[in-house]
Order: structure tokens, then C-alpha cells, then sequence
């Protein structure tokens, strides 16, 4: 509660008594009495004594109101006066602030020049200049605010985004630098300066000068959550980290992955910075998390310079929630799992399942496994060798030596077949269209390879595996073999659908227009003679 005389320095103030509001100001500035501390009513009312000729108000507002203080006012600029007078009186901080509301804040709309009066396009440079200047001189004297500010406006000139307009920047030598700036605000303490810096130094793959400037950081952030972590309240970790600014968490994350490669690391606080990123979601962090508990690697092999257990558990639960956002290699790491005789929940079919989820999501070994294991398995079901080739061919898409080997085990590419393209090149156009379906055939025969008997006898739409033909006639010859050619141009898909339409609706069998198997031969003999003998 007010004491009388603050009771009648209130009074006064109000009254338009500059002394009052000078005195009223400055007890609100540092608080005391019965007034609390209070910087945005100091600056209200020594806003009003200066405007009556207070030169202490403006030393206090210069020397104490900070520029977060000003900026959150309805017309900062207004403010930019005192800041000027108290600079010109040699008063650091009231240069900082200064500079701030010249280059950061947005300039209010100026009202419309009256007739015969010059722009004042001049007197803006001078401004930015004169706070330029003012900048420069803060920084120099070790105002760490300064320096980032200083970094960020000669960050934008060399980028040339800085306004236009006839500027003189402050002389700097060569070693100032906008990263040399930028260090010495972090030095200082500047968070922001220091988060830059780090995502600088990462994007150059500088470890140690991450760690230099990120490793600070990364511990604030823990020793904000610790007594939670040490609580073992996930839930509330859980809540307190989704609140985390996504600087922060990837901050987090990059932090525990650089400390991961380095000799000595601080376990602890290696596994910390990975808890709390995983629970604010981060997915890489979430896999890291996941590979260190289980206590192996991307490829699923044990991981021999991480000491200690594996707890399969918990490594499970930020697996599932690294794939469960799109990590192939979570999936593949728990299907490695599931495979340890020492795990006690292990399970083939669900190391299978989840080695097929991390294939179908384009994990390349995990393509090349799928792959192996159904061409090993090809004598349980007949359609094993379409799978295999299948995952094969994906991984040797991947650049997979190794798949692509196997692949050349499993299927033959398409090569065009001799006898085929010497009966297209008797067939005429009225041949075509009186013998839609034999000349189909023949093509399809020139195309991807296939023999007389498998040309006449093949069903499309049996035989089309959207990435091979399987080639099966065995029915109908009993003396030919299984084969699978592989489809892997967009012209042969094209070519191959094209066809498929010329059989829409048709009955293939002997009961159709094509007749039997005797029926075709000889329709075939007929048509091109000789050129259609294979």
C-alpha cells in the first residue's frame, strides 16, 4: 500500500507537477515503499517529465528502461528521443537501445509531406547511421546485446538485405567479423547467440565447436527437467518437453548425437539430452535413444563401444516411436531384435514383420533380407521367387551389389527373341488387323524373349506381376519351364499394358476365338511361314 507521501507524490504527478513525476517515475524504477518495481509505469512517467524539460528523466530512462521494455509500448519510437539524448550524454546502454528501435523496430507511418517540403530520406540515413555507429561503440565496450545485434545487421549487409539507402556503416577491422561478433555475444551470454553459433558450426560439421557452444546450452535445458527425470514421471516429461521450442529440442538431439562420437563423453548427460528430445518427439532422437538401450548399431550388429546391458524393453517403446514417424531404421533395428536368443520376448514372426515394414518403407537391407529369404524359401510357395525378385529389385535400385546378383539368380532381363522379330517384320498391316491376337502375341514374344509355345500359350493377366513376367505354361506344355523376366523399363510397362487390352474380355482357353494350342501353331505357320518357327 502507498505511504502517504508516495499518496502525494501520485497526486502531484497527476497534477502535471514535473518534479512529482520525476520522483514517482524513478521510486517505480527501483521499487521500494509502497510502490512495486515496475519498469513499464517508471518509463510512463518519466516519459512525462522529460517531456517537461527533466534531464534526470531521460538519463533514467537511457541508463535503466531496457529495450524489450520499450518495444512492448503502443509507439516505441516515441521513446527514441530520450534514448538519443542520453547516448549523446555518453550513456552506453541508452546507445544499445537506441540502435535496437532505429534497425528493429517498424517504423510508424509518417503523415503526408506538405506541398514545397523535401523528402526526409536523408535524415532516415543519418538516423541508421548515427545508430550504426552507437551499435558499434556498445560493442566495443563489451554490452554482449550489442554484439549480437551488431553480428545480425553486419550478417545482413553482407548478404545484401540490409535497407537501402546512402548508409555508412561503422568502420571494422578484418577480424570483426559478423561470426566474430557473434562469439563474443555468446561469451557474453547471448543464448541466441550461442544457439546460431552452434547450428553454424554443425552445418560445418564441426563437432567440437558445436559441442563448444551447444554443450552450455544443452545443460540449462536439463537442469531444468532433472528433478523430473529423477522423479521417473514420464508423463510430465513428456509434457514439459512438448512445451520446448523446437531450436531447443533439435539443440537436444544434435547435442547427445555429437557427444555419441566423441572419446570420454559424458554418458549421462548424453542419454539426458536424448530423453528429453525423444519425449518432445524428435525422431532421430527417438532412434538414437532406441540403438543405445539396445546396445547395437543401424545395421543391428552389438554396438561394442557401448558399455553396460541392453534394456530391450525400453528400447522397443522408442523404436516403435521413431518408425511410427517414418524411420525405416527403427523398424529394421527391431526386427534385429526380435531375432536375440537372448531377448526373452524373441519372435520370428514378429522380426519378420517388422523387417517387411522397414523394406516397404525403402530400407535397403532390409529390402536385400526380404529378398534372400523368400528366393532360400522359393520350395515352400510357388509365388516365393516373385517376392524375391520383388525386394531385389528394389534394393538393387539402391545401389546393392549384392541384390543385384542374387537378382540375375532369380530372373532373366528382357531380350528380344530372334524368331519373333523376323514374323513381325512379314506381318502387314491388314495381317494385324485380321489377326489381332496372333500378332499381339508375336510382340509380346519380340519384346521380352519368349519362345513359340510360351508366346501362343502365356495368360496376361496370370502371368503380369507389375514387376515381372512370370512365364508358367506347364499346364499346357508339360516339357517347359517356370521363369520369371523382369520388368524394368516404363516404355516395357507401357508395352505390356498396351497388349494386356488386346485381351480384355477374351477367353484365353480352347473354347475361345484363339482355339487350342494345335489351332494356334498352325495359325501361326500359316501367317508367317517359316520366320515362325523357333
Amino acid at each position: 500500500m502507498a505511504t502517504r507521501e508516495e499518496l502525494a507524490m501520485i497526486r502531484g504527478a497527476r497534477a502535471g507537477d514535473a518534479a512529482a513525476q520525476l520522483a514517482l517515475g524513478t521510486r517505480y524504477l527501483f521499487g521500494g515503499g509502497g510502490l512495486p518495481q515496475s519498469l513499464t509505469t517508471a518509463l510512463h512517467w518519466l516519459d512525462r517529465a522529460a517531456h517537461q524539460g527533466e534531464s534526470a528523466a531521460w538519463m533514467l530512462i537511457g541508463n535503466h528502461i531496457p529495450f524489450e521494455t520499450v518495444r512492448r509500448s503502443a509507439k516505441p519510437l516515441s521513446y527514441l528521443v530520450w534514448y538519443e539524448h542520453a547516448l549523446d550524454a555518453g550513456v552506453l546502454p541508452a546507445g544499445l537501445v537506441f540502435a535496437s528501435l532505429v534497425l528493429e523496430t517498424k517504423p510508424e507511418p509518417e503523415p503526408e509531406p506538405e506541398p514545397n517540403l523535401e523528402p526526409t530520406s536523408a535524415s532516415d540515413s543519418a538516423l541508421r547511421n548515427k545508430a550504426l555507429q552507437a551499435l558499434q561503440v556498445a560493442a566495443q565496450a563489451g554490452i554482449a546485446d550489442a554484439q549480437w545485434l551488431l553480428a545480425q545487421q553486419a550478417s545482413m549487409a553482407s548478404r545484401g538485405s540490409a535497407p537501402a539507402g546512402p548508409l555508412t556503416p561503422p568502420a571494422a577491422g578484418p577480424e570483426e567479423t559478423p561470426l566474430v561478433w557473434a562469439g563474443r555475444a555468446a561469451d557474453g551470454g547471448v543464448a541466441q547467440a550461442q544457439q546460431v553459433l552452434a547450428e553454424h558450426a554443425w552445418a560445418a560439421s564441426d563437432w567440437k565447436g558445436f559441442l563448444h557452444r551447444a554443450l552450455p546450452l544443452a545443460r540449462s535445458l536439463i537442469d531444468g527437467s532433472m528433478h523430473i527425470i529423477a522423479e521417473d514421471a514420464p508423463d510430465v516429461l513428456k509434457a514439459m518437453a512438448q512445451r520446448m521450442a523446437a531450436t531447443d529440442v533439435t539443440l537436444l538431439s544434435r547435442t547427445a548425437q555429437a557427444l555419441y562420437g566423441t572419446a570420454h563423453a559424458d554418458v549421462v548427460l548424453m542419454q539426458r539430452c536424448w530423453e528429453l528430445a525423444a519425449y518432445a518427439g524428435d525422431r532421430a532422437a527417438q532412434l538414437a535413444l532406441g540403438l543405445w538401450l539396445a546396445r547395437i548399431d543401424l545395421d543391428g550388429a552389438r554396438a561394442a563401444s557401448v558399455p553396460g546391458s541392453a534394456h530391450y524393453k525400453k528400447a522397443i517403446f522408442w523404436l516403435t516411436q521413431a518408425g511410427e514417424q517414418g524411420s525405416d531404421e527403427a523398424w529394421f533395428a527391431l526386427s534385429r531384435i526380435y531375432l536375440k536368443a537372448e531377448f526373452s520376448q524373441r519372435s520370428l514372426p514378429d522380426a519378420r514383420r517388422y523387417l517387411e515394414q522397414a523394406a516397404e518403407m525403402g530400407h535397403c537391407a532390409a529390402q536385400l533380407e526380404c529378398g534372400s529369404s523368400a528366393w532360400r524359401n522359393r520350395r515352400e510357395a510357388i509365388s516365393n521367387d516373385v517376392r524375391a525378385a520383388y525386394w531385389l529389385q528394389k534394393a538393387a535400385a539402391q545401389g546393392s551389389r549384392e541384390s543385384l546378383l542374387l537378382l540375375s539368380k532369380v530372373a532373366t532381363p528382357a531380350t528380344p527373341a530372334p524368331w519373333a522379330l523376323a514374323a513381325q517384320r512379314q506381318l502387314t498391316r491388314d495381317l494385324i488387323a485380321a489377326h489381332p491376337f496372333l500378332a499381339a502375341r508375336i510382340e509380346l514374344a519380340a519384346l521380352f524373349g519368349l519362345s513359340r509355345a510360351e508366346a501362343l500359350l502365356i495368360d496376361l493377366d496370370l502371368a503380369d506381376c507389375g514387376h515381372c513376367l512370370q512365364v508358367d505354361i506347364r499346364a499346357q506344355n508339360a516339357r517347359s519351364k517356370r521363369r520369371l523376366i523382369l520388368l524394368q523399363t516404363t516404355e516395357e510397362l507401357q508395352a505390356l499394358h498396351r497388349i494386356k487390352r488386346v485381351f480384355e474380355d477374351v477367353d484365353l482357353g480352347p473354347d475361345g476365338p484363339e482355339g487350342n494350342y494345335r489351332q494356334r501353331q498352325y495359325r501361326l505357320r500359316a501367317l508367317v511361314g517359316t520366320a515362325g518357327v523357333a
